[in-house]
């Protein structure tokens, strides 16, 4: 659920954000009347999301064995990849993000235009956080936890998403996605240790030092339950992770980290 909540929560705020924006430029621009071209761009965005989502994770569902180490594997290195280049993205871009959007209304003079950015926009942002929530599914032993945790998210973005409108978008977004950030980043760790692990068992890697587990916890919050389903789909926990799965995760968290770290200090 924890992992979730932060992915619908921050890609749903970051679409709150856009919205919030094209909408407050409209209305102090004179142009209120079109304000529905937004809604009806974003709505139209949201329906193709769900529709794909849900289409892509009943197919997803249906393959086993091989198939399906190989299908999450390669969906958690996707969501890894696609995850880090967007938290790359937005800390460089999050300053300019509101004067883009003004821009692009400017340049919108029909409301077919005005209904392709706010599309553009959601799509983008739709589409990432269904492969995020497939990625977190396949990590967490209960689907309806994912599902529970995404709804709390988008609820949350919401509510903030309004109140961003309503104090005239004073919200400070290169510290909210650098905080964000560092969260998805330990996410994305997860993942990239996912791929490994699914794919030494598409590969019949049974044996030998890399496959032995680091450690191993049978009993107690950390090896079931609750809190170990949140560990498991936030930070790619294991009760008994293999010694292949830690040396990967750390592999990405160390540099990675590190470079959003450094270029976070250098910003300021």
């Amino acid at each position: 659920m924890g992992a979730s909540f932060l992915i619908t929560f921050r890609e749903g705020l970051e679409i709150a954000i856009v919205l919030a924006i094209l909408l407050s430029y409209l209305v102090k621009s004179g142009r209120s009347a079109e304000k529905t071209n937004v809604w009806r761009g974003a709505a139209l965005a949201a329906g193709v999301c769900l529709v794909g989502g849900i289409a892509f994770n009943a197919i997803v569902g249906e393959f086993e064995g091989k198939a399906e180490q190989f299908i999450e594997g390669t969906i958690a290195l996707a969501a890894a990849s696609v995850l880090t280049w967007m938290i790359f993205w937005m800390r460089k871009h999050s300053r300019e993000m509101g004067a883009e959007l003004r821009s692009q209304i400017d340049n919108a003079t029909t409301a077919r235009a005005l209904m392709l950015i706010a599309f553009v926009a959601v799509l983008r942002e739709g589409l990432e956080t269904v492969l995020f929530l497939i990625s977190a599914e396949t990590q967490s032993a209960s689907g309806s936890s994912v599902v529970v945790g995404g709804l709390i998210g988008l609820v949350v973005a919401a509510i903030l998403g309004r109140l961003f409108y309503l104090g005239g978008n004073r919200l400070n977004l290169r510290v909210f996605f650098n905080i964000t950030g560092v969260l998805l980043i330990l996410f994305a760790a997860g993942l990239f240790g996912k791929f490994f692990h699914e794919y030494r068992e598409l590969l019949g890697f049974e044996s030998g030092w890399l496959v032995t587990p680091a450690w191993t916890i049978q009993s107690g919050a950390w090896a079931s339950g609750t809190f170990y389903d949140f560990m498991g789909g936030f930070f790619g926990w294991h009760n008994e992770a293999e010694n292949i799965r830690v040396i990967s995760y750390l592999a990405y968290l160390v540099p990675v980290g590190y470079l959003f770290l450094r270029g976070t200090r250098t910003s300021k």
